[in-house]
């Protein structure tokens, strides 16, 4: 089993109003996401913004996935 990237996500009240950012850096995972989402390969997002690692792609998608999923949410009782 491939060791979680999770690690890389960030979240801190000090950057970006405390989003989950990519390691501590300005740049949130929904920023990444949106990149994604909007077409742009992996490789064009790294040229674009060379203080990203292919990692933190994987990081977010992987974020993305878990947070995406209801089995890892826990409910809150009223």
């Amino acid at each position: 089993m491939e060791k979680s990237l999770l690690h890389r996500i960030t979240l801190n009240p000090e950057v970006c109003g405390g989003k989950p950012t990519i390691r501590n850096m300005r740049f949130s995972v929904t920023d990444l996401l949106s990149l994604l989402a909007s077409g742009m390969t992996h490789e064009e997002i790294l040229k674009d913004y060379p203080y990203l690692e292919e990692d933190d792609i994987k990081a977010c998608l992987e974020y993305a996935v878990r947070i995406s999923d209801p089995r890892t949410i826990i409910p809150v009782v009223h």
